[in-house]
């Protein structure tokens, strides 16, 4: 399980977990393929939606601790 998404990979891309690649020979046949192609896009898209928002969060959570008591500086070329 990855900390930023708390979901596996493998779970964002086949919207199931599998402990090997071995369980993935036993699933039913309507586990394996969606016979509603567009319900099943429609859920991995909200589910990639829903896991880009929570890395960005996640992200900016990070830079404001790590940018923490920096100094902006600015640079300007003269002429």
């Amino acid at each position: 399980m990855h900390s930023t998404t708390d979901h596996s990979l493998f779970e964002i891309v086949y919207s199931f977990n599998s402990l090997t690649s071995l369980d993935l020979i036993h699933l039913p046949v309507d586990e394996r393929i969606s016979l509603n192609g567009n319900k099943k896009t429609q859920v991995m898209k909200d589910l990639h939606i829903k896991k880009r928002q929570q890395i960005k969060k996640k992200n900016e959570k990070y830079a404001f601790k790590a940018n923490r008591g920096c100094k902006l500086v600015r640079f300007e070329l003269g002429d």
